[in-house]
């Protein structure tokens, strides 16, 4: 299988530019390019699925440009609603630095990271326009998709620009690093082509260029979101637990696409995952193959044990084998009530509001539904006390089967 077979089997060619781009992809080493805007300081799972094919491509001998906006960045890429808001130059320039840190690390330092502030700064607007507004016709512009839709509802000359400043971009790069292809999601169509007219009609050159499709769960929302927000790369804002517990429970009908999509697995065991997804759902062994695939890469092999040692302890109920620092992962959402000195069982759980009154206390404790770190209280005259919590730190207290809260002595 070569390479664009494996892409077109992975189903990770939406749109394509430039004749024989099968060959180009197959041929010799070419350098390519993918871009983004440092609109935060860490990319999230939506942008790691373009990272991973161009890591395809790379591992193919291929030359990775990773492109990080520090120019388009200031203006915002048009959304299909709204205006974006601005974002101040030194927001900018630090989630600049956090998302090339990210980039190197997935690509092992082996990827060319740049900045397109770096030929943008000092371009005089009057030579912008004569090298590059000249070449673009009005028309045309109005119709992309995306400026089209914003129409209506209006759109501020900025955002009305922001195509020509991407083209530019595969113009420079094309000049100045050889770069003869791009590659991005397929919300990005718009803007690859306006580079492709300009190395046409500026150069008289052809250029290369795929999308990949938008990474969708079943009910048409981006992978990656979880009501609204991003799950980040950046192991701080969202812990390999959290990750995992993301991708173990994905969608059945839809976890062999994102084998597809996400991992390195060849097509001898996406294959086999299928089989086993099909016959025995319950025994997850596609996602859990996804977890580890995309978690080892991402965070380390450690960091991806540590996430299954969470949940598989959360799963027994054995609270005590976990560390400070895996309680505070595995509960990071929770808020953390305080406690100063030793109390009676009873009285310590309606001070924490875990239980209403003394009277619901007493029966929550005489049902069996209270646990303290993984240990079943029965006895009404229990001290919670700071010699019983773990790394004499936090307690961790179920109420029921699902109900955790999470105590810390102070």
């Amino acid at each position: 299988m070569t390479l664009y077979e494996e892409l077109k089997w992975r189903g990770l060619i939406k749109d394509t530019a430039g004749d024989d781009l099968d060959k180009v992809l197959n041929g010799k080493p070419i350098t390519f390019y993918w871009g983004t805007d440092p609109t935060a300081d860490s990319l999230h799972l939506g942008h790691y699925s373009s990272l991973v094919t161009a890591k395809r491509l790379a591992k193919a001998g291929h030359h990775p440009i990773l492109l990080v906006g520090g120019a388009t960045g200031l203006i915002g890429d048009p959304r299909p609603t709204a205006e974006r808001e601005i974002i101040s130059k030194e927001t900018l320039n630090k989630n600049l630095e956090g998302i090339k840190k990210q980039v190197s690390k997935i690509f092992d330092g082996k990827a060319e990271v740049v900045n397109n502030y770096d030929w943008f700064k000092g371009y005089e607007l009057t030579d912008f326009l004569r090298d590059v507004g000249k070449y673009i016709n009005i028309n045309y512009m109005l119709d992309k998709d995306i400026i089209n839709r914003r129409l209506e509802t209006g759109i501020t000359f900025a955002e009305f620009t922001y195509t020509l400043i991407q083209g530019y971009d595969f113009l420079w790069l094309y000049q100045n690093k050889g770069c003869i292809l791009q590659a991005e999601g397929s919300d990005q169509w718009g803007n690859i082509t306006t580079g492709l007219d300009l190395i046409k009609k500026k150069l008289g050159k052809q250029a290369y260029a795929f999308t990949m499709p938008l990474v969708l769960d079943k009910y048409g929302n981006k992978f990656g979101k979880s009501e609204g927000n991003a799950l980040w790369l950046d192991r701080n804002k969202t812990s390999s637990y959290e990750l995992y517990q993301y991708l173990i429970n994905v969608d059945d009908e839809m976890v062999i696409d994102y084998l597809k999509i996400f991992t390195f697995l060849s097509v001898e065991e996406i294959n086999r995952l299928k089989e086993s997804n099909d016959k025995n759902p319950h025994l997850r062994e596609a996602h859990k193959a996804l977890a580890r695939e995309i978690i080892t890469d991402l965070h380390g092999e450690d960091a991806y044990l540590e996430a299954v040692k969470i949940s598989e302890v959360l799963f027994s109920g054995n609270i005590k084998e976990l560390t400070v620092n895996e309680i505070e992962m595995a509960f990071k959402g929770l808020e953390r009530l305080t406690i100063k000195e030793e109390m009676n069982i009873v009285e310590f759980l309606v001070a924490m509001h875990i239980c209403s009154s003394k009277r619901e206390a007493r029966e929550f404790i005489n049902n069996g539904s209270i646990t303290v770190n993984g240990d079943k209280i029965t006895d009404l005259d229990f001290i919670v006390q700071k010699k019983i919590a773990i790394e004499e730190k936090y307690v961790v207290v179920r109420r029921g089967k699902k109900k955790y809260f999470i105590v810390e002595f102070c």
